[in-house]
């Protein structure tokens, strides 16, 4: 499983397939922002990242410019990590809270990060063209990571990612009836339950859409779920 992770994920590092993000993240990663300006951007497609043999997979809309896409590694480095890693280190997904770079020492346990588009997108808006480019990486992703029970959507665009993963494998025929809403759950004909999310974007979180507390309960119900497997 490892082996084939680490082939997936320097598939990933890879990847040239989109112009337009491969254009942004290496702009993005030349600019810098000011705050940075001594770092030296990561400036590649983010692989996926944690527990190999997770129970609980974070799906996300995609790398952040300032954050991964500096960094390398998911939610790190930016306001929405700095809002993430706290609480799934006080539920128990995380061995510290902060994430700040690769070398940090964070581990997962049980809980495995990935997204929905691997690169940053301008306006955090990739083009269905991008989305679909890269769902064959995720496919294979959810193919490996074989102990997965709970499914945790950050956001519309990584709750309609894995619905459509779940269509394309023909898991469910259509997406009638799942809809999108902060805490829904939904159990699958796969035996995974689908959690959903308002994702932690500085957007979210500074405005009061998504609370500490709302963020925690959806990532407590994961973690019962996974340990009662219903």
């Amino acid at each position: 499983m490892t082996s084939a992770l680490a082939v997936l994920n320097q598939e990933v590092v890879n990847c040239e397939q989109c112009p337009r993000l491969v254009a942004y993240r290496q702009q993005i990663g030349r600019e810098k922002r000011r705050a940075y300006r001594d770092c030296e951007y990561w400036a590649r497609p983010v692989p996926g990242f944690g527990d190999p043999h997770a129970r609980v997979l974070v799906l996300g809309l995609a790398s952040g410019a300032h954050g991964s896409n500096r960094t390398g590694r998911p939610f790190t480095g930016d306001a929405s990590g700095k809002f993430m890693y706290p609480i799934l280190h006080k539920v128990g997904f995380a061995s510290q809270p902060n994430a700040e770079h690769c070398d940090d020492g964070l581990k997962l346990m049980d809980c495995y990060i990935t997204a929905a588009v691997r690169c940053a997108p301008p306006d955090n808006k990739p083009l269905p063209s991008e989305l679909a480019n890269y769902a064959p990486f995720l496919d294979r992703e959810l193919r490996i990571l074989k102990g997965v029970k709970v499914v945790v959507a950050l956001g519309r665009i990584g709750f309609d990612a894995y619905l459509n993963y779940l269509k394309r494998t023909d898991i469910v025929r259509n997406k009638a009836g799942y809809a999108f809403a902060h805490a829904a759950r939904y159990s699958l004909p796969n035996g995974v339950t689908l959690l959903a999310s308002y994702h932690p974007s500085n957007q979210n979180t500074a405005t009061g859409k998504l609370t500490g507390a709302m963020f925690e309960a959806v990532f407590r119900e994961a973690k019962k779920m996974a340990i009662s497997g219903s």
